[in-house]
């Protein structure tokens, strides 16, 4: 089966608008009036160089709306929450300027980012809470408590 089609309670994606004209463009990320905007914690960049992988990184209160506004990025969710409908199931998502979605990323799953692109990306992470260190957990990428390999 495509894991691309394979679904992971509470991740959800939403289409962006980019305005182009002639000189250049506007690209849309979060509104106050829109359903899917969540209490502001903090919004950062990240930028990946091309073929980099970042992660693996789970938040135990965190809600994240991730946006990749240059490049492309394949994001891998795999959700271990016991109680979740969808445990065990691992998700795929390529996004970014050819793809341009909001990908919001509920707490207590794993998440782990590769630029695709051939230079680098950047990725827009939108959180409803102030990071904190003791908040998170994070695993090597070779972890065996994840089902996907880069």
């Amino acid at each position: 089966m495509d894991s691309k089609l394979i679904e992971i309670d509470g991740v959800e994606i939403f289409p962006l608008k980019i305005i182009k004209d002639e000189r250049g463009a506007v690209m849309h990320m979060l509104r106050a009036d829109q359903a899917h905007c969540t209490q502001f914690g903090e919004l950062y960049f990240s930028i990946v160089k091309s073929g980099v992988v970042k992660g693996w990184k789970y938040h135990k209160e965190i809600i994240q709306s991730m946006v990749v506004p240059e490049g492309m990025m394949r994001l891998v969710i795999y959700d271990s929450r016991p109680d979740s409908k969808t445990n065990g199931n691992v998700k795929i998502i390529e996004f970014g300027i050819d793809n341009y979605v909001l990908v919001r990323v509920p707490p207590r799953v794993w998440y782990s980012f590769k630029s695709i692109s051939s230079e680098h990306s950047i990725i827009a992470n939108y959180t409803n809470q102030i990071h904190d260190p003791l908040e998170s957990e994070v695993l090597p990428l070779g972890s065996s408590q994840i089902p996907f390999s880069w």
